[in-house]
């Protein structure tokens, strides 16, 4: 398995699964190369998401195909944005402006001395073809707080917000290869790919 598509058309994960997953050899084809539209994400679990939008990458390309569902999730919120994290708020006209309103709601949302702490969950789903029996299935978590005004250029979506107290850095402050070894995504990746050596999907 040297080559995978990736179920998202999302410049900014392209680039980190892409950094992730290059030592290893395998090159990510976004699906959108291949003229794939982007999978519906109608469940209420980021796994269910995340497996439908592999098995959709798969069956259209005919390639072994990985999803990601992720999402910011606050303590003060019951778990809110939660699986609509990247359509938290409505109206966005392209990728930055849906960014600044989804930041501007959970910042709203946060007023008034509510509990700020928050955390980043990824699932990670990939499957040899599309009716594949055992997915891979790997999981992270990246615990932090929201504060009110944003910090970093780096990084998308909630990062400039997204603070974390043991560094004294939000995650739009990190270098990419600092925030890939440590966040939510990453610890994802890394687990994946320690599946993808046990069961010896890279020797095909």
């Amino acid at each position: 398995m040297r080559r995978l598509v990736l179920a998202s058309s999302n410049p900014g994960k392209l680039r980190e699964f892409r950094q992730i997953l290059a030592p290893l050899g395998i090159e990510v084809v976004p699906q959108s190369e291949l003229g794939i539209a982007d999978a519906g994400e109608p469940h209420s679990t980021f796994i269910e998401n995340a497996l439908v939008k592999a098995r959709h990458a798969s069956r259209r390309s005919g390639l072994p195909a990985f999803a990601d569902d992720s999402g910011i999730c606050a303590a003060a919120l019951a778990g809110e944005p939660g699986v609509r994290s990247a359509r938290y708020a409505d109206g966005g006209a392209g990728r930055e402006d849906q960014d600044r309103r989804n930041n501007e709601k959970l910042v709203a949302a946060l007023k008034n001395g509510k509990d700020r702490r928050a955390h980043y969950y990824c699932v990670i789903a990939l499957v040899r073809h599309a009716g594949d029996p055992e997915p891979l299935i790997a999981e992270g978590r990246w615990q932090g707080e929201i504060i009110a005004a944003p910090r970093g250029t780096n990084g998308f979506g909630y990062d400039p917000y997204f603070f974390l107290p043991e560094i004294g850095r939000t995650a739009a402050e990190l270098m990419p290869d600092e925030k890939n070894s440590i966040s939510h995504r990453g610890q994802a990746m890394q687990r994946l790919v320690e599946m993808l050596r046990y069961a010896q999907y890279l020797s095909s």
